[in-house]
């Protein structure tokens, strides 16, 4: 092997959480370590809750997978309980032109089949029930009909019932989807059915069967006295349950690396990929009455089942922190500085917060199918948080189709991308470099959704935040003129006094009325009255300094409120309001004058003066200069 060859290879799963993909995994991590290659975990957790929605969100992450970026591609989807999903995903491999390796499935001739018999194993496990405890009633749960080896164990079934003259009562079948709360929704079914209870149920898998005959115990039937039951895949969970499960025993892990390893070779050595079939066997113990010597040894069982309950409390104490720690931030800097406190507890070498782009935009909440659908990632990703063997980084902006926000410099690396979302909407995802937290715990599902969560939390705040600024600023601000209305010139004009009476400082408030607006409203309509006061707003702004406000105060009536001012303030006040309304009138070019009177009062004032009185003075003198105008206008026409 070329050293300095370094491959990536992709791997599509579902449900990490389980036995069958952990062995697999296992084995396929084994061959990557060994030949130093690069080995990429797309991951999601759909069809676990019942939700569309939420299985979007999940499923988003394969839609971020490059195929053509890779050297080649492992598709376990065999564990993806969504058919369409599993369309999507086989036709963009298919498209890349990689090597592909799926497993128990000979729908695709162009990728090579990593293949363990279930029809061999499962009839002769049938066959033991039937032949060897006389089973005449058996009820059968079934796995999604849409997954190969559920359709061979369940055919097996039907195939060995027919051999031995036995009916096949389709109210004693139960289509679930591989998952252990299946077994004992099976259960609760036939319990509704008021069927009389079967011989034995045949699980085809043996989550299922666990959760099955957790509940047929529940409901007072003992294994195997009273009822059979067997499940299938030989887990750890099976052979140490008690009874101890009759199942199937398959080297999932052997497929695994046989299947990385068939990569490996056809990639650099150009050996041919071809087809491997490995064999399953049954192993009957107790739950079917047979004698069991299958039981791990008791020694190790018990040292594994206290390691295995200490590290889900050590999880679930330090999940229940992080959810704690989460809930108090309200920003994505705050999100990232409370992950950073809890990563080094996932025992990783990296860990990266991938966000995409547009993940604090506002979104419709009531989307259309066709729009939920098509939610997936924007062209570029956000890394606001990479944790590398506890130093801390981040990275701006990198194509999502790079997927990596830093590329690996060396091979023998194993990375988890988990989806980040609300919902159908995505957020981004999480990558676990180098560390089995994602395989070995039962809570990485927990967490991902805490910080999915989370992240929306931080979002919500965001918009809220921003919805508060816009309601406190059009509280304060006159949605027309783009000045204070009069909430916000008393909140504010108030300190301003309270500072002059407080510093004997003199102020000037003048208030302004326009002139002629009811002339232009009713010749040339409301929206060009609109036009003239936003005019007269802005050369209103224009004429305010540094130490001065300006408000709208009602309909066409504005105040200006200026502090230290002397007493040639006022004159200079209207020079500049002449200058700029004359320069104003020649812009805008109407047939009508923009023109405004004004009525100024300086005053010093003291703890007996109040702002509505010197606005009230202002307000009378701009009236009598109002009156002095219209009388003027009136002599000239007479002596016209």
């Amino acid at each position: 092997m070329n050293n300095e060859v370094i491959l990536n290879i992709a791997v599509v799963v579902a449900g990490l959480d389980e036995e069958y993909q952990h062995n697999i995994i296992t084995g396929i991590n084994k061959a990557a370590r060994e030949r130093s290659i690069n080995v990429t975990y797309f991951a999601a957790f759909g069809g676990m809750l019942a939700s569309k929605r939420f299985d979007i969100g999940e499923y988003s992450i394969y839609r971020l997978i490059d195929f053509a970026s890779f050297d080649g591609a492992i598709l376990m989807t065999n564990t993806i309980s969504d058919p369409n999903v599993k369309v999507e995903i086989i036709e963009r491999a298919r498209e890349s032109g990689i090597p592909c390796v799926v497993f128990d499935c000979d729908d695709y001739p162009e990728f090579c089949n990593i293949s363990i018999d279930n029809t061999s194993a499962m009839r002769a496990m049938i066959e033991h029930i039937i032949v060897e405890h006389n089973a005449k009633v058996i009820n059968y749960i079934s796995g999604p009909l849409a997954n190969p080896e559920a359709k061979a164990r369940y055919h097996a079934y039907l195939d060995v019932m027919k051999e031995h003259g036995l009916a096949v009562d389709e109210n004693r079948i139960y289509y679930g989807e591989f998952r252990s709360l299946d077994g004992k929704r099976a259960i609760e079914k036939f319990e509704a059915s008021k069927l009389p209870l079967p011989d034995a149920f045949i699980c085809a898998n043996d989550a299922m069967a666990l959760t099955a005959a957790t509940a047929l115990e529940k409901l007072g039937y003992r294994i195997p006295e009273d009822v059979l039951i067997t499940g299938f895949d030989y887990t750890y969970s099976a052979r140490n349950y008690c009874p101890s499960l009759t199942s199937v025993k398959r080297p999932l892990y052997d497929a695994g690396y046989k299947a990385c390893m068939t990569i490996i070779d056809f990639v650099l050595d150009g050996k041919e990929m071809k087809e491997t079939r490995l064999e399953a066997s049954p192993v009957f113990s107790e739950s079917c009455g047979c004698t069991s010597d299958s039981i791990d040894d008791f020694r190790e069982y018990k040292k594994r089942t206290y390691s295995h309950t200490e590290s889900t409390n050590e999880h679930i104490a330090m999940l229940n922190r992080l959810t704690a720690r989460l809930a108090e931030t309200e920003s994505e800097s705050e999100h990232s500085e409370a992950l950073c406190e809890f990563i080094s507890e996932l025992n990783c070498e990296k860990f990266c917060m991938c966000l995409t782009e547009d993940w604090k935009d506002s979104f419709n909440v009531n989307p259309s199918l066709e729009v939920i659908e098509e939610s997936g990632f924007c062209g570029y990703m956000t890394a606001p948080l990479i944790w590398d063997k506890g130093t801390v980084r981040g990275v701006g902006y990198f194509p999502s189709y790079e997927m990596y926000p830093e590329p690996f410099e060396t091979g023998g690396n194993v990375s988890y991308f988990l989806p980040l979302h609300f919902r159908e909407r995505c957020l981004g995802y999480y990558i676990v470099t180098n560390g089995d937290f994602p395989t070995n715990s039962l809570l990485c599902h927990t967490l991902t959704m805490n910080i999915s969560n989370s992240l929306e939390n931080v979002r919500k705040l965001f918009h809220l935040n921003k919805a508060m600024e816009e309601l406190n600023r059009l509280y304060v601000i006159d949605p027309l003129c783009n000045v204070y209305n009069r909430n916000g010139f008393i909140n504010v004009a108030d300190d301003m006094f309270k500072e002059c009476v407080e510093k004997k400082k003199a102020l000037m408030l003048s208030f302004v009325d326009m002139d002629g607006l009811k002339f232009i409203n009713d010749n040339y309509g409301h929206n060009e009255g609109d036009f003239a006061i936003q005019r007269l707003a802005s050369v209103i702004q224009e004429c305010c300094g540094r130490r001065s406000i300006c408000a709208r105060f009602g309909g066409d009536e504005f105040v200006i409120f200026e502090i230290g001012v002397t007493n040639a303030a006022a004159d200079a006040l209207q020079r500049c309001f002449d200058s700029r309304i004359e320069n104003m009138n020649s812009i805008i070019k109407k047939p009508y004058t923009l023109s405004a009177s004004i009525g100024s009062i300086i005053v010093t004032p003291d703890t007996n003066t109040t702002l509505y009185s010197i606005i009230q003075e202002a307000d009378d003198k701009m009236y009598e200069i109002k009156k002095a105008k219209k009388a003027a206008r009136k002599s000239e026409k007479i002596s016209g």
